[in-house]
C-alpha cells in the first residue's frame, strides 16, 4: 500500500511488486484544516486500501509513505507545506504492518531511475505545491551528511523577494511552484494559468516569465555546481509541456554562456511517480520484515 502526500493531493494505491499500479486514489489534502487533520487523513486512506486489498482477495504486506520536507526513517520532521513538525511514522497509520517512511521527491526520483529509464546524473524536479529535487549522481540518489540534499525549492532566486512558508524570502519556490503561479494569478490551478498564457493574456504571461527564469536561475546554479547529463521535471507543472519547457530550455542556455546545458525532458511516469516510489518504499519495508537474521 502507498501514499503519496502532496500540499494539494493525497496519492494512494495498490503497487504490484514490478511497480504495476493495481489500484490509484486521489483524496485532497486537507491543509487548510491544519497538520493534525493531515495525518489522520493520512491515516484513514491507508486503513480504507487495506480494506480494499481485503476486500479484492488481495494480501497486503506492508505500507510506503512519501511525505514533503525533511524526513527521516522515523519522522517527518518538518513540512512548510503542511506545517508539521517531528511526526513519528506511527501517527500516519494505525494497520499493524511494516511501515517505510520516505521523502516524497527522493522516492519519486527513484522511482523515475527504476521504470522511467534514468541514468547517470540526473536531477529529477518535481513542481507541484512545492518544489525540490531528487539528486542522482553516477547512477545512485544522493542524499547528503543528513539525508536532506535537494531542497532546490528554497534555493533564493530574489534574495530580497516574496515570502516563503518556509521563513525566508525569495525562494524558487514563492515563484516558481504551481502553487505559488496560481495564487500569483489568483487562480486555483497552475493549469488555469497555463490557459490564459496561451491566450496571451498579459498577467499570466508575467507571471510565467518570472517562474520560467527563477527556474532557469536555479537550474543554471545547479549545473555549473553538479554537471548533470539530465534534467526531468516532474510533478503536475510538467503537464504544461511545451509550454513550460521550451522557453525553460532557451533560457538556460542563455544562461550558461560558455558550456552546454542538460537535457531536459519531462517524466517519464507524470504525475505517478511519486506513487510508485511509496511502493518502492513499501515493498523495501516488506523486505526488511522478512529478512532472516545471521
Amino acid at each position: 500500500m502507498a501514499v503519496d502526500v502532496g500540499g494539494t493531493t493525497l496519492k494512494g494505491g495498490l503497487v504490484g511488486r514490478d511497480g504495476t499500479p493495481l489500484y490509484v486514489e486521489r483524496r485532497t489534502t486537507p491543509r487548510a484544516e491544519g497538520p493534525e487533520r493531515v495525518i489522520a487523513a493520512i491515516s484513514a486512506f491507508v486503513t480504507d486500501l487495506s480494506r480494499r486489498c481485503t476486500s479484492g482477495g488481495l494480501e497486503p504486506v506492508a505500507v510506503g509513505l512519501a511525505v514533503p520536507g525533511l524526513v527521516t526513517a522515523t519522522h517527518a520532521v518538518f513540512s512548510a507545506a503542511i506545517g508539521w513538525r517531528d511526526v513519528p511514522v506511527e501517527a500516519f497509520t494505525e494497520v499493524d504492518l511494516p511501515v517505510a517512511l520516505g521523502h516524497d521527491v527522493r522516492s519519486a526520483g527513484e522511482a523515475e531511475l527504476a521504470y522511467g529509464g534514468g541514468s547517470g546524473d540526473v536531477l529529477y524536479l518535481p513542481i507541484g505545491t512545492g518544489i525540490a529535487g531528487a539528486v542522482v549522481l553516477s547512477g545512485s540518489l544522493y542524499g547528503g551528511a543528513a539525508g536532506w540534499a535537494g531542497q532546490i525549492g528554497h534555493i533564493p532566486v530574489r534574495p530580497d523577494g516574496l515570502p516563503c512558508a518556509c521563513g525566508q524570502r525569495g525562494c524558487l519556490a514563492a515563484y516558481a511552484s504551481a502553487s505559488a503561479i496560481a495564487a500569483r494569478c489568483g487562480e486555483d490551478s497552475a493549469a488555469d494559468v497555463v490557459t490564459r498564457v496561451l491566450r496571451g493574456d498579459a498577467q499570466a504571461v508575467a507571471v510565467w516569465n518570472e517562474a520560467v527564469e527563477a527556474l532557469s536561475l536555479a537550474l543554471a546554479t545547479y549545473t555549473l555546481l553538479l554537471d548533470p547529463a539530465l534534467v526531468v521535471i516532474g510533478g503536475g507543472l510538467s503537464l504544461a509541456g511545451d509550454t513550460l519547457i521550451a522557453p525553460l530550455r532557451d533560457r538556460l542556455a542563455a544562461l550558461l554562456t560558455f558550456r552546454r546545458p542538460p537535457a531536459l525532458r519531462v517524466s517519464a511516469l507524470g504525475v505517478h511517480a511519486g506513487l510508485l516510489g511509496a511502493g518502492l518504499l513499501g515493498w523495501r519495508a516488506q523486505e526488511a520484515h522478512v529478512r532472516p537474521i545471521g
